[in-house]
């Protein structure tokens, strides 16, 4: 039971550096505005270097929740018909919101971040 457990929770990033880890923060909190863009190019950049293993995984990882939040406001979006999409839109933000500040925090310290919902689209 206890080894589900430890590979279930979050590693730390073992050998990154603090710009990886600056940047890795920095990418989870440009989802709040620049939507996937920054964390799509910080992955393409990055996905061939086996030094910046950290920098690539909380890339993929911020993408796909992008992409999962960019699906979550094309659903809404298709519901304002019918009134109810616009009253989950601003949910849809203040939860994209507040999982990239978390995730962006926990990258700073070197703590590989899962958002507890996202596609996981990109492997």
């Amino acid at each position: 039971m206890s080894d589900m457990n430890e590979a279930a929770a979050p590693a730390a990033a073992v050998g990154a550096s603090q710009e990886d880890k600056t940047l890795a923060m920095l990418t989870h909190l440009s989802g709040i505005v620049l939507s996937f863009i920054v964390p799509l190019v910080i992955w393409l950049i990055n996905k061939d270097k086996a030094d910046k293993a950290f920098l690539t995984d909380q890339a993929k990882e911020a993408l796909n929740f992008q992409i999962t939040i960019a699906i979550g406001y094309a659903i809404c979006t298709v519901l304002a018909v019918i009134i109810i999409g616009g009253l989950l839109m601003p949910l849809v933000w203040i939860l994209n919101l507040v999982f990239c500040i978390i995730a962006g925090i926990k990258a700073n310290e070197g703590v590989s971040y899962r958002y507890p919902f996202a596609l996981r689209l990109i492997k």
